[in-house]
């Protein structure tokens, strides 16, 4: 079992959701970003997904591609971003998930990405834009070969054919997409997830992790109910944004991560 299955294996024998949180890396600063990993795990954390800021994103709202974007104006690249992982990982003690889209891979090479990635301590990676039956051949082998997790995503619009392929496909956990549309944060929560969410876990074996749009601890409690695991992005780097110059930053994230954190059962 990989370091992403033992996570959700252990949240189910604690009878608990997995806290998922997200951050783009690179966010104001790449320093920045260890201290917000840090706080993160300090705060709760059961795995963080870590995002590569990419210029032409498709899934990607206005709060993280602003922050995106900053990052890739700081010089934030992909050899950065696993250097980091690679000075963090041991000392956080909690899988690391690649969030990116499948350009910055190609242009590596996948072969060469992958082995890379797992070098760095990278325990899975869930890239947004690639559909499973298109990784079939090259993708999901470079990683299986190195060990790490490939994530894929389903949404509401998902066929019966989609969820079959994507849960054959995947390993680790499976990112189900709360809603239509992009991410960002969202004043109520879509009536019908809960029924969504309920029904399609019954089909997969494989663990459902809920996000796109879950910015509150009330809705991070609603979506536990029927969830194996909550990913809380938006909210988290609009804190980020607001508080650029506040020395407490870390402090702050530490205590919103904790917030949400609550009422998952940690």
């Amino acid at each position: 079992m990989s370091a992403i299955g033992e996570v959700f294996a252990r949240c189910k024998a604690e009878k608990r959701t997995a806290f998922i949180p997200f951050l783009v890396a690179g966010h104001p600063d790449l320093e920045t970003t260890g201290k917000l990993l840090d706080a993160l795990v300090a705060g709760g954390a059961d795995l963080i997904e870590l995002g590569m800021p990419f210029s032409d994103p498709v899934a990607d709202g206005p709060v993280i591609q602003a922050a995106a974007q900053r990052a890739l104006d700081a010089g934030m690249t992909m050899s950065k971003l696993l250097e980091l992982v690679a000075t963090k990982r041991d000392a956080l003690g909690v899988p690391i998930v690649l969030f990116t889209y499948f350009n910055p891979i190609l242009a590596r090479g996948l072969e060469r990405f992958a082995e890379q990635a797992a070098a760095s301590g990278i325990d899975g990676v869930l890239c947004v834009d690639l559909p499973p039956e298109e990784g079939e051949r090259e993708w999901i082998p470079a990683l299986q070969a190195r060990g790490l997790d490939a994530i894929f995503l389903l949404a509401p619009t998902s066929t019966k054919e989609r969820i079959k392929k994507a849960s054959a496909a995947s390993s680790g956990f499976l990112y189900y997409v709360s809603r239509r549309g992009v991410t960002g944060e969202q004043s109520l929560l879509d009536p019908e997830l809960s029924k969504r969410v309920k029904r399609l876990r019954r089909k997969l074996d494989l663990p459902v992790a809920v996000g796109f749009g879950i910015s509150t601890p009330e809705q991070a409690a609603a979506v536990a109910k029927v969830a194996d695991g909550v990913v809380v992005g938006s909210a988290l780097v609009r804190t980020i944004e607001e508080n650029l110059d506040d020395p407490r930053l870390a402090e702050r994230i530490e205590i919103q991560a904790r917030e949400l954190a609550a009422p998952l059962g940690r």
